[in-house]
């Protein structure tokens, strides 16, 4: 079984690396800036108690964190950067396996002050997050609790519960989720980034991420058949690529798991993916927007191209207001889907293909291509002898009117089918804020071993 062979490929190198920490000592400090907690499986053994620490980050320290606790509280502008009267960001990380601290808590906080002038507050529960899953699972409404008495002390210095957003990564999403069931759901949002789905899958809404836990949720899923969680659990859920199988992800590397160190990588790839996708969303390079359908393969069948239920505003990934939403009440547990690339910044076009062909004898292949300079996207249809119309969507890495030239290739086998008559081939891109026609070419002949192409440019010039 495919989980099974990530939790044999995690657990092997869990133990190569607690060989290599035994009785090492890992809380190296700077001098001056605060860090994140390191543990080792010697502290493990010695079971060391679930300790919670604060780190703040400002516009006025993105480089240098500063330790927060309630005595922070109390100083002056001049010996603590948080500003009771801006929104606080609060970053809460998942399980920590190898119990090594998270690398990637940095670049999150930057790119959220980057994006805009808040307080970042991290939580530190590396001591209880790591090593065994279950026994990690059993802390975190612990964890919950000890922040909430923070959030408690924050709002008796003048901190309104309106102007908290708590960002959750894996099992993070659930300690969040907790916080915001322990303040009646007042808390303004919560984000999820791929939700912790083992132990939670079944889970009640009150021991999980669900959309009442604040005014606002939203979900990222890139990995719900693995670690994340494969059900939606906000008002807003973005199932990219469908939640599961991400794009530049390798599939299988077990037999290099004895020889190459690095296949943690590869096990919290797809995991780790809607962190990424996130940290990139703030950077505004380019919209990450969701279309609203019942299912990733009605998506990809080019039955849901419009986000009427939003009025027409797709929700984007990112921290513009609710996403996008402008409607009320917010609907609940939506889910969205896009399609993204293998790298920063992630974003592609959706182009949705409508091929109408004349009636075929016997079955057929044929393979429509996409191009743009040096860049191409190519896509397999299996055409039935019932069937006369297909509808499927393409991720291009540029616009549709960008496109400088679309090909069709007849690719089945040479003794199974013969010359495809194809009626029309469409174009269009989706969502779009202006209803502009599909581009067409009609009446076309594919032979075998002769690709047919058509140059997009003019066409596109028209708009």
């Amino acid at each position: 079984m495919p989980w099974e062979r990530k939790r044999i490929l995690l657990c092997v190198l869990t133990i190569h690396v607690i060989s290599l920490v035994v009785g090492v000592e890992e809380r190296q400090r700077d001098d001056e800036c605060a860090d994140l907690n390191n543990t080792t499986w010697l502290e493990y053994r010695q079971q060391v108690k679930l300790q919670v620490q604060y780190l703040l980050l400002t516009r006025r320290n993105m480089d240098c964190a500063q330790m927060f606790n309630q005595e922070s509280l109390t100083k002056t502008q001049q010996t603590s950067y948080f500003n009771i009267s801006r929104p606080t960001k609060v970053i809460i990380h998942g399980y920590r396996a190898l119990g090594s601290k998270p690398s990637w808590v940095k670049e999150l906080a930057q790119a959220l002050l980057r994006a805009q002038d808040v307080n970042v507050l991290v939580v530190d529960w590396v001591y209880g997050a790591s090593f065994a899953y279950n026994l990690v699972v059993e802390n975190y409404k612990e964890v919950a609790l000890q922040i909430s008495v923070l959030i408690n002390q924050l709002q008796e210095h003048g901190c309104k519960l309106e102007s908290f957003h708590f960002i959750g990564v894996s099992l993070g999403a659930h300690v969040a989720g907790f916080v915001g069931t322990l303040f009646g759901g007042k808390i303004a949002r919560i984000t999820g980034l791929d939700p912790a789905g083992p132990m939670f899958k079944g889970a009640d809404t009150f021991d999980r991420l669900d959309p009442s836990d604040a005014q606002f949720v939203d979900a990222i899923h890139t990995d719900s058949d693995y670690f994340g969680i494969s059900i939606p659990v906000g008002h807003v859920d973005f199932f990219l690529n469908g939640g599961k199988d991400q794009t530049g992800c390798a599939r299988s590397r077990f037999s290099s798991i004895l020889v190459y160190f690095p296949v943690y990588g590869y096990v919290i790839c797809d995991h780790m993916r809607a962190l990424h996708v996130y940290m990139s969303a703030l950077n505004r390079s380019c919209p990450l927007t969701g279309i609203p359908c019942s299912s990733y393969e009605n998506f990809l069948k080019g039955r849901c191209v419009d986000c009427d239920v939003f009025k027409g505003r797709c929700p984007a990934i990112g921290l513009s207001e609710n996403s996008g939403i402008t409607v009320s009440p917010i609907p609940k547990e939506q889910k969205l889907f896009l399609l993204t690339t293998s790298s920063s910044p992630f974003c592609a076009h959706h182009i949705l293909l409508k091929l109408e062909v004349s009636a075929l004898d016997k079955s057929a292949e044929v393979e429509v291509i996409l191009r743009t300079e040096n860049l191409g996207t190519e896509k397999s249809l299996r055409l039935q002898t019932d069937i006369t119309v297909y509808r499927t969507v393409l991720a291009h890495p540029v616009a549709l009117c960008e496109i400088n030239s679309i090909e069709l290739r007849n690719t089945g086998s040479f003794y199974r089918q013969g010359d495809i008559h194809v009626k029309s081939v469409c174009l269009s891109e989706f969502p779009s804020l202006r209803r502009e026609e599909p581009i067409c070419v009609n009446n076309i002949h594919v032979r075998r071993g002769a690709p047919w192409s058509h140059d997009l440019v003019q066409v596109c010039g028209i708009f």
